[in-house]
Parts: structure tokens; C-alpha cells; sequence
């Protein structure tokens, strides 16, 4: 019989989901209509959109069933009911929280990973996929200065690689169930939440947890908690993992690392740093010198959606001795025999995580394109962005709560004699309603606090002089 005779006149009729040439041009066309009329208005379009948030209850659009919509109505949902509502996480208006980037380039990396598919949870089945990542991961080492002997993972974000890196931390200081109640894990109120989850979801919960004082700049004592320390140890416990941030979620202060880095080795603790948010700082000159200690620490991880501008999803794990990955993360299962024999590393004999997605591309398609330069470039102007939003925010009568250590500014106004909580929310609320720019809230020293993060690869001065305006307007009502 001959196959290809036999097989030749099955028609893409017969299977819808491989589309021919023809109709994928047809869908390509108008999905990359629909991107380019986003990205062409997007210095128009409102960073926040509340009017549309009971649009997504209106009907059962979003439901699956049997039933089929042509494409153009597909993407007009999408408009309609996603694009259109909430925070606009893409706007160079957007100063909340920490803002993820989205670089156009980076989408066309997820793009092609997706069609061509391949698996890079194992070097046995994409050699090229895992060697780019394993790049990646050697380039962003030598960042934040580690040298031979470390590796990392690039994960979905930050809370996954503080789950790898707290799992990491457990296994090497053999904390068991035998000594659980004993172990004590350091902290402070500027760890973020993701961390609490981790310990629970790795097993720590039951762990002894300090948080140890801050200065008046958010950061950790090195004071107190040498003096936490020698006295746990007196008491019989063991302390075993002390966790710092570069670039905290509220005021983005970095720690002091490199003093806390020496109180770790010298009571031999795991010293684990989150450096989601400041980590890529470290390519400018100013970030170099504040983040030095990071080479330090036994773990960091880092969000190349934030400092790198990528889509969300993009988070990164590194560890000084590779090791310790390898030794938390191992596995062996007579099916996978074919791969064990290669002599390299896979991400899946680094992490927990088995179908793995080529994250990669999203990130090395861009820094190839553009060079290290660029990234960095951007970042400059941000912390220059900062030093001007400051000086605007003091001019206009505002306290800034403590002097930024990168990118995120905390301030409020002092209405003497009235209630400041009420009226700093409404200037919160008047710049929500407004839309075209979007800041977020925190609560430090128990008072009700603006924020505002400068990270968007699109904000520049014209969004920054935008936020001053409205603040501005809202202060001459008030």
C-alpha cells in the first residue's frame, strides 16, 4: 500500500483544528488588526476603567458550550468585556502596585514558543530550549554577581520561585518534622504575602516566625535581629532562614544586605533575598552599588515582568549552589530513561515543575533584538522619573514617607485638624475616577498611605506630569 497515496486526499475539512495556509493568514490578519489598534491607542485609552465591571455578570458569554462565534465577534467580547474593564496593566499610566510590562516583542516570543511548541522541561527533548533558558539564567547571575556553581529556574512569576526557594532552604538545613517546632524562620511586616504562603504550602507553618523591627526607612535592624538570634539560640532553638527584600512591595526599600548576609553566615542561616521588584536594577549604575550584597545571599529571585518590562507570567529563581536545587528537586521514573542518559541539567531536575512552558523566548527574543543596553536605559529613566515625581509631590505640600530606595514613592497629605484618612482617599478616588492615570493604597505606621510605582516601560515624564495635575486639582477642591 502506498501511504502517502493513501492518505494524500484528507482534506483540512476533516480536521478543523489544523488550519491551512489560507485560513491561518485569515486569522493572523485580523488578530494582529485587533493588537494594533490596542497598541495604536493606547496613550489614549484609561489605565483604569471602573464602569465596566458589572459587564462581565451581564450574560453567560464567557460560558462554554456547543455553540461557535465567528472570530471578529470573539475578539469584540474580548474588547468589550476584558480589554475595557479594571486596571489597564499595558497604560503608561499605571503607577499601582508594581506594573508588569508587556513589550510588544516579547509577545512575538510567546507566540512562536506556543506554535512551535516545543517541551523544555527536559534536555533530552528540546536541547536549544533549555540551553537558551540556561543562558538567561547564567546572564542574569552574573547580574547580581554570583559566580561558578550557582543555577536557578525561570518560573511563572515571584511566588513560585519563593515556593522553590523556601523548598530549597528547607531540605539543605534538614528541617523534619523531628525539629520543626524548633526552627525559627526571620522576616519583617515588608515580606510579601507570597513568602507566608510559601511557608505554608512547603510545610513551615509550624516553624518558629519573627518579624523583626524596621528602621524609619522600612528596613530590616541588623541590631535587632542579631539580637533575636542570640537569644533563640540561647533558648535551644535553631535558626535556620532569614528572609530580606530588594525592592519591598509598599515603599520598594532594600534591605541591608550585605550586613544581614554576614549575620547569616556567621549563625550559618539560609539567607534568602526577594528581589522581584529591585533585582533588575542592577544593570543601571545606581542599582549596581545599592544591591550589591545580593551575591551574598543563597537564594534570590527576581520578576523579569517587572525590571525587564516582560508580559506577566515571567519570574526567576537563583540559588549560589546549584546543588542545593538539585538535591530538593530530584526524581527518577523508568519512563524517563532515554532523558536521564543526557549529561546536562534540565529545569525539571531544578524545580517541581514537569510540563514546562518555553518561558525563554519571551525573554531572550527581546534582550537579542534590542541588546542589555536598552533595558537599562529605560530603567535609568524611571529612577530619574522618581527624583522629579518627589520634588513635585513636596512642592504640592505632600510627606513623602521615607526617601525611595528605586522606583516607588509612598506619600500622603497632612490636612491639619481634619481627617486625613477620609481625604487622602478621596484624592485617591478623584484620580480612580478620572481613569487616565491609576495609583494603588497601603497602610504604613497604621496611617492610610498613597502609592505611587514607577516602572511601566510607557511612562514618561507626560504621565508623570498627569498624576501632578490631578492630585493638584483635587487638592484645590479639598
Amino acid at each position: 500500500m502506498d501511504f502517502k497515496k493513501e492518505h494524500q486526499s484528507c482534506s483540512n475539512d476533516n480536521f478543523p483544528l489544523e488550519e491551512n495556509e489560507e485560513k491561518r493568514k485569515e486569522i493572523d490578519n485580523v488578530i494582529l488588526n485587533f493588537a494594533n489598534e490596542f497598541l495604536n491607542t493606547i496613550s489614549e485609552t484609561k489605565a483604569f476603567n471602573n464602569s465596566g465591571q458589572n459587564k462581565t455578570k451581564q450574560d453567560n458569554l464567557f460560558e462554554i458550550g456547543k455553540e461557535t462565534l465567528k472570530l471578529e465577534n470573539i475578539l469584540g467580547l474580548i474588547k468589550e468585556r476584558v480589554v475595557d474593564t479594571g486596571l489597564n496593566p499595558a497604560s503608561g499610566g499605571n503607577f499601582g502596585y508594581i506594573p508588569g510590562g508587556g513589550i510588544y516583542s516579547s509577545a512575538l516570543g510567546d507566540y512562536l514558543a506556543a506554535v512551535t511548541n516545543r517541551y523544555a522541561g527536559i534536555f533530552y527533548a528540546s536541547p536549544g530550549a533549555v540551553r537558551m533558558e540556561d543562558a538567561l539564567i547564567k546572564w542574569v547571575g552574573n547580574l547580581i554577581g554570583y559566580s561558578k556553581g550557582f543555577g536557578g529556574n525561570l518560573t511563572s512569576g515571584g511566588s513560585i520561585a519563593n515556593l522553590i526557594a523556601l523548598s530549597t532552604a528547607k531540605k539543605s538545613k534538614n528541617i523534619t518534622s523531628k525539629n520543626l517546632l524548633k526552627s525559627v524562620i526571620y522576616c519583617s511586616t515588608q515580606t510579601h504575602h507570597s513568602i507566608y504562603k510559601a511557608i505554608n504550602i512547603v510545610g513551615l507553618e509550624e516553624c518558629v516566625l519573627r518579624q523583626i523591627p524596621l528602621d524609619s526607612d522600612f528596613r530590616i535592624s541588623t541590631f535587632e535581629l542579631k539580637s533575636q538570634i542570640k537569644k533563640d539560640v540561647n533558648d535551644g532553638l535553631k535558626p535556620f532562614l532569614a528572609i530580606a527584600n530588594a525592592g519591598s512591595t509598599d515603599v520598594g526599600a532594600i534591605d541591608p544586605l550585605e550586613k544581614l548576609s554576614a549575620i547569616c553566615r556567621e549563625y550559618s542561616i539560609w539567607f534568602h533575598v526577594d528581589a522581584a521588584y529591585g533585582g533588575f536594577f542592577a544593570m543601571t549604575t545606581y542599582g549596581k552599588n545599592k544591591l550589591y550584597g545580593l551575591k551574598q545571599a543563597d537564594s534570590v529571585i527576581l520578576d523579569p515582568h517587572k525590571g525587564m518590562f516582560l508580559p506577566y507570567g515571567s519570574g526567576m529563581l537563583l540559588v549560589k549552589d546549584i546543588n542545593h536545587l538539585l538535591n530538593t528537586n530530584k526524581y527518577s521514573a523508568n519512563y524517563m530513561q532515554d532523558a536521564e542518559k543526557e549529561m546536562h541539567y534540565s529545569p525539571s531536575d531544578l524545580s517541581p515543575e514537569m510540563s514546562k512552558h518555553f518561558r525563554g523566548l519571551r525573554m531572550w527574543l527581546p534582550l537579542k533584538l534590542y541588546g542589555v543596553d536598552i533595558f537599562s536605559d529605560y530603567l535609568e529613566e524611571k529612577l530619574r522619573l522618581t527624583i522629579y515625581l518627589c520634588k513635585e509631590l513636596r512642592q504640592l505640600g505632600f510627606t513623602i514617607v521615607c526617601e525611595p530606595d528605586l522606583t516607588i514613592i509612598a506619600f500622603r497629605f497632612n490636612f491639619k485638624d481634619r481627617d486625613n484618612e477620609a481625604l487622602n482617599t478621596a484624592l485617591l478616588n478623584h484620580i480612580l475616577e478620572d481613569g487616565r492615570v491609576f495609583i494603588s493604597s497601603t497602610i504604613l505606621d497604621s496611617q492610610f498611605t498613597l502609592r505611587a510605582a514607577i516602572l511601566s516601560f510607557r511612562t514618561h515624564k507626560k504621565e508623570t506630569d498627569l498624576l501632578v495635575y490631578l492630585l493638584k486639582s483635587k487638592l484645590e477642591d479639598l
